[in-house]
Order: structure tokens, then sequence, then C-alpha cells
């Protein structure tokens, strides 16, 4: 199912209904502003997996001065947002249970197969896969992916920051209806 935005000038824009996965970011501050941006555009749910960290949980079984230090670390950028959109943790993500639930797995990668991210068309359900900070995805984790989708890059750096590609992507995939 879709959600509908209806804007004050009566533009309609349509969001898919998306679940973002952030696999082996190393930064508390990333993780922050992926919650941040996934709030803001009305995400399902976030899957952090990996040795990403984590805000605290019900039944964590992390040591509790470690939860404690992670989560007030995540709130710096997530300013609650960390509180507002459900998330769970996965060693490895259950990317086939998800295409099983109808979601097109989506990463965020530069690759051979990339499809520019103007260009793609976008599926009702997305589970969007974004990657470590310096190496991106893994070999394993593009393979399981449906489609690959990059963002064109005109200056001289090789890719975004993490989260700003989360937010860009998610811009992309909002208005591109």
């Amino acid at each position: 199912m879709r959600n509908i935005i209806i804007l004050t000038n009566a533009t309609i824009l349509i969001m898919p209904e998306i679940i973002v996965i952030a696999h082996n970011i190393r930064s508390t501050h990333n993780i922050g502003s992926i919650f941040r941006t996934c709030e803001g555009f009305g995400v399902k749910k976030i899957i952090i997996s990996g040795y990403s960290p984590y805000p605290k949980q019900s039944k964590d079984t992390r040591l509790p001065h470690l939860v404690e230090k992670l989560t007030n670390q995540i709130h710096k950028t997530a300013l609650g947002a960390e509180t507002m959109v459900p998330f769970e943790y996965q060693n490895i993500p259950k990317l086939e249970l998800l295409k099983k639930k109808g979601y097109l797995i989506v990463g965020l990668e530069q690759d051979k197969r990339s499809i520019q991210i103007n260009k793609f068309e976008v599926n009702m359900k997305i589970a969007l896969i974004i990657g470590e900070e310096v190496m991106g995805l893994t070999d394993d984790l593009r393979n399981m992916c449906d489609k690959i989708i990059e963002i064109p890059m005109v200056g001289r750096k090789e890719s975004f920051n993490v989260s700003v590609a989360t937010g860009i992507a998610l811009y992309a995939l909002f208005i591109s209806k």
C-alpha cells in the first residue's frame, strides 16, 4: 500500500512503502541521521544489520552501559526520530523473507548493473539497502538485490556520505511518480 500526501497547492505525491536496511554502518551519527531522514519520509521500518550500532530496544541483550552510550550518540543526530521509526536488528538482513512479502530489494551502490536513480521505475514496495561508509555493499548483498540504483556524481568525489545518499535516494523515490 502507498502513502498519499496531498500538498497545499493540490499536487499529489505518492510514496511507495519503503523499508530501509542499514548494513554495516560504523557511525552512530550516520545511523541517527538515517533515522531522522526516514522519519521525515514516512519510511515504514528500518532494519539495522551487521555491525551497525542501534538504539535501545526492548529485551536488549547488550551490556547496559553500551546500550546507553550508543543510544545517546544516535540521539544526537536523530533528535528523537529513533523513538518514532520502528526498527529491528538482524545480524544478516533477511532479504529472502522481504522478497516473499512482495518487496523489491534495491541496493544503493555504484555498480556495473546500476540504474541511474532518475531512470529507476518505482515499485509499490521497496527494501532499500545501504552499506558501509567506505566500501559500500558487499558482493553477496549486491547479488541478492533485484535492482541496484546509483546517484549521479558530477563533482570530483566518488560518492556521498551514506546518510546524505539515503536522503537523496528517498527523495528521488518520493518524487518519481
